[in-house]
């Protein structure tokens, strides 16, 4: 029997949307997600086929590999949770046990996606700009949920990676490749986890906003620093020259 990993790549993405769509159901008979939610969450899954098929056909690949597929399933999670944070914010009731559950998973399992890739040797620039957007994707949606509870400054942490992004287009300088930085990726992977919690609701009001405040500090640094680094790559940045000193004539 064909397996999900030979097949190709828009076969892939059908089994994709197909789990989308049961995972929907479920939601909806268990958490009572609603019409809107249903809307958001069939557009999201529109949205990813027709962008994951544009991208596969600029790769010029015939399918995903095992850690694409694992990428895959995080993407579908991703749309469980946009489909919980639209359908909560129409109805003023948001399902957060199950919202936090599938998003803590998602998180999980960007752990192993990685992993796989680079114990499969199947790691691609594909993959990695798959992991990234989804990444980004699930933590706009994350701060959107709670900004209601937390504030609207924290849209912020959501925000800054399309305003980067956005910046990109319109300063060639800042399309440079960056160099692997592990604190860059620990603090990316801490908006998450400080959202999630965040939208647990286990935590006293003030103590979350001071999580979610200090995890939007390290993100602006994190991102200040990418900015310096690419501006001193294009253009050099060298320390001020000391003033000459006069001597005295004798």
């Amino acid at each position: 029997m064909t397996t999900v990993v030979g097949m190709r790549a828009q076969q892939q993405q059908a089994a994709g949307a197909g789990v989308q769509v049961a995972l929907l159901a479920a939601l909806s008979a268990g958490a009572g997600l609603g019409p809107v939610g249903w809307l958001a969450g069939i557009a999201y899954a529109l949205g990813l086929w027709t962008l994951l098929t544009t991208a596969v056909r600029r790769a010029r690949v015939t399918t995903l590999g095992p850690a694409g597929l694992v990428t895959l399933m995080r993407a579908v999670l991703v749309g469980c949770v946009t489909a919980l944070v639209l359908d909560g914010l129409w109805n003023g009731d948001t399902a957060v046990a199950p919202l936090v559950v599938i998003a803590a998973v998602a998180l999980a399992l960007d752990a192993v996606d990685g992993r796989v890739a680079r114990r499969s040797g199947t790691a691609s620039a594909l993959g990695a700009r798959f992991d990234m957007e989804v990444d980004a994707f699930l933590v706009l949606v994350l701060s959107v949920h709670v900004a209601p509870a937390v504030g609207p400054w924290v849209l912020t942490i959501g925000a800054m990676r399309y305003a980067f992004v956005a910046a990109s287009w319109a300063a060639s300088w800042m399309r440079s490749a960056l160099p692997t930085r592990y604190s860059a990726k620990a603090v990316a992977a801490l908006q998450g986890i400080v959202l999630v919690v965040a939208a647990s609701e286990v935590l006293p009001r003030p103590i979350t906003v001071a999580l979610v405040g200090t995890a939007l500090a390290l993100l602006s640094w994190s991102f200040g620093r990418d900015v310096a680094w690419l501006w001193c790559h294009a253009h050099p940045c060298r320390p001020a020259r000391a003033p000459r000193t006069v001597r005295p004539s004798p």
